[in-house]
């Protein structure tokens, strides 16, 4: 369903991605790790066409988006949904209003049929009931689960993760595991997990992709990412800095 063929990205003469190469089928659930600006964020980018490679191809289903202008990226875009790190609700609006926003202004629902969606995505979500409050009511891991309501009401055949579960303790860390399992096997959904947590990438990625220097140093199954004996593998999943590097 997605397919990365030699992306290479460059921001002022320094490469991020250096000819960065993956499959992920169709309803399979990948996650990506990978150190801090190792091109994580900007490798999902690429997958919706916010940025453009300098070479390389990016296909969704089958479809090359990389030469696609902004008219033909909003068709392939409405496969997507994304669920941001920060959550980015809009404060000013209810629960409601936040998870029906895309649907608002991107389709021809009646409102009877738009508040019938919003009331199924946060029973998915397990926030059932909460439509009337504020996000400033919400505690962080509510308002994870709002941005999640808010990227699967519009039915997309992707969901991205950008860091869903930073900032939040390991309970509901774990809360948030479980719920990215359940939307994915309930959903059929296929999934790409950006994360630095070795436990969510371990516990939702059917597969693991790791990213050093703008490479793939590693693609596989969990168990064999993180029993890898990789130098440069194992030095991340453990978590080990290089004594040569400052602190």
């Amino acid at each position: 369903m997605i397919e990365a063929r030699d992306l290479k990205k460059s921001f002022d003469a320094q490469p991020v991605l250096d000819g960065v190469s993956f499959e992920i089928e169709t309803g399979e659930s990948v996650a990506i790790i990978g150190r801090s600006g190792c091109g994580k964020s900007v490798l999902l980018k690429h997958l919706v066409g916010l940025l453009k490679p300098e070479s390389g191809a990016v296909l969704i289903d089958g479809e090359n988006i990389v030469p696609m202008n902004e008219r033909q990226l909003l068709r392939v875009r409405q496969k997507f949904g994304m669920v941001f790190q920060s959550a980015a609700l809009f404060d000013s609006m209810t629960v409601a209003e936040n998870v029906a926003f895309a649907l608002r202004r991107n389709s021809r629902l009646s409102e009877a049929e738009i508040a019938r969606r919003v009331a199924h995505a946060l029973d998915v979500v397990n926030l059932p009931g909460t439509g009337d409050k504020s996000p400033a009511e919400l505690s962080g891991g509510m308002r994870k689960r709002v941005g999640l309501a808010r990227a699967i009401v519009y039915e997309p055949r992707i969901l991205l993760y950008d860091e869903p579960t930073t900032g939040l303790d390991p309970i509901v860390s774990d809360s948030i595991d479980q719920l990215m399992v359940r939307v994915r096997d309930e959903l059929n959904v296929t999934s790409v997990v950006v994360t630095h947590d070795m436990r969510t990438a371990r516990r939702v990625g059917h597969r693991v992709v790791m990213l050093h220097q703008g490479k793939v140093q590693a693609n596989g199954m969990p168990d064999r990412v993180f029993d890898s004996t990789d130098p440069i593998v194992r030095q991340f999943v453990d978590g080990v800095a290089d004594a040569r590097e400052p602190s």
